[in-house]
C-alpha cells in the first residue's frame, strides 16, 4: 500500500505458505459522528467468500452527553453477524426478544436466517459518561440451504470465549467459533466457522495454518505486521489466494497488533444482496422485503 493508501498487486509465493495476492485499503465512510472504515466490500474487493462485509467503527472518544450509535431497528435476512466489542459497549435488542449489553473483549453472534429485526445502539449509562469506542461487524454468508432457518442471537463476554496464548504470553489468541489444539470456541457454527482476533505483542510472530481450499479473512484492525513476509498497515484487508498453501505466519512490529484472522469453507452459489438482505435471486430478495412489511420476521428463537 503506497503513501496515498492505494492498493498494490502483490505476488509472493513461498513452499507451503499462502499466496499474499494482494492488499486493500479501507476506506472512510463516516456515519454521523461515528468514525468508519469499510473494509468489504470495497471497488477493489467486492467479496471474500464466504465474507461478505466488515464495518470497522473507531477509535473515538465519545463526550458525555452523546447521541451513542446509530444503529436503531433494522432488518436482515439470509446471513449471520459477528460484532466485535474492541473498546465501549453495545447494547442489542432484537425481534426474538434477546437483549445484552456488550462491553469490552466481548463480541455478538446473530443468525438472521429467515428474518430478524434488531438494534445496536449505546446504553444509557455510555450516552451520559461517554468513553472510548472500537466495534467491528462482520457479516457470513449462509448457504441456500440454511437462509431461512430460525433466527438466533447470543453474546458473549469475554470470559466465555477460548482465549489461547502464545509462549511467554507473546501473543493472545480469542476465540469465538472453531477449534485449536482440541479447545473449542463457544459458538458452534453452522457452517464451520472460524471467527477468531489475535493480539500481538511488539515483534512477535504467530504462526498457523489453514486448509487450502478454505477462505480467509485476514484483518489488521492495529499495528503494523508482515503477513507471509508481506508488510500491511492497520486498516488494511489481506486478501490471500484459496487453493494452494496452507501456512500463515504473522509478525508484529514495533507498537503490537490487533488483527482479525477467521475462515470458512467457500459457499459456491449465487449470491444477491440488497441493503439487509442477502439471498440468491432477485425473487427471494422481493420476498424479503414483503415477508418484512408484513411482520414476518424474528418471532421465534433457537
Amino acid at each position: 500500500m503506497n503513501a496515498n493508501g492505494e492498493r498494490l498487486l502483490i505476488a509472493f509465493m513461498t513452499h507451503g505458505k499462502r499466496e499474499v495476492r494482494q492488499l486493500h485499503a479501507a476506506l472512510e465512510t463516516p456515519m454521523a459522528d461515528l468514525v468508519t472504515f469499510r473494509a468489504l466490500p470495497t471497488g477493489s474487493l467486492p467479496e471474500l467468500n464466504p465474507f461478505l462485509f466488515l464495518n470497522h467503527h473507531g477509535p473515538q472518544v465519545y463526550p458525555p452527553n452523546n447521541g451513542g450509535l446509530p444503529f436503531g431497528p433494522h432488518p436482515h435476512k439470509g446471513f449471520e453477524t459477528l460484532t466485535f466489542v474492541f473498546d465501549g459497549e453495545v447494547a442489542h435488542s432484537d425481534s426474538t426478544g434477546q437483549t445484552f449489553v456488550t462491553g469490552p473483549g466481548g463480541v455478538q453472534w446473530m443468525t438472521a436466517g429467515r428474518g430478524i429485526e434488531h438494534a445496536e445502539i449505546s446504553p444509557e449509562s455510555f450516552l451520559e459518561s461517554g468513553g472510548p469506542l472500537e466495534i467491528i461487524q462482520v457479516w457470513m454468508n449462509l448457504p441456500a440451504a440454511l437462509k431461512r432457518c430460525e433466527p438466533w442471537y447470543r453474546g458473549y463476554d469475554s470470559a466465555e470465549l477460548l482465549h489461547v496464548s502464545g509462549p511467554d504470553a507473546s501473543w493472545s489468541w480469542h476465540i469465538i467459533s472453531g477449534e485449536v489444539d482440541g479447545q473449542r470456541g463457544p459458538v458452534a457454527s453452522q457452517t464451520g466457522l472460524f471467527m477468531s482476533w489475535l493480539d500481538l505483542n511488539p515483534g512477535t510472530t504467530f504462526s498457523t495454518s489453514v486448509p487450502a481450499e478454505r477462505g480467509v479473512m485476514l484483518y489488521v484492525v492495529r499495528g503494523e505486521v508482515e503477513v507471509n513476509g508481506v508488510p500491511a498497515q492497520s486498516r488494511a484487508m489481506v486478501e490471500l489466494t484459496n487453493g494452494s498453501g496452507t501456512d500463515l505466519d504473522i509478525t508484529s512490529w514495533d507498537d503490537g497488533a490487533l488483527v482479525l484472522l477467521c475462515h470458512g469453507d467457500v459457499i459456491d452459489e449465487p449470491v444477491v444482496a440488497y441493503g439487509p438482505f442477502v439471498m440468491n435471486t432477485e425473487a427471494e430478495i422481493q420476498e424479503a422485503y414483503e415477508e418484512y412489511r408484513s411482520g414476518k420476521f424474528g418471532r421465534a428463537g433457537r
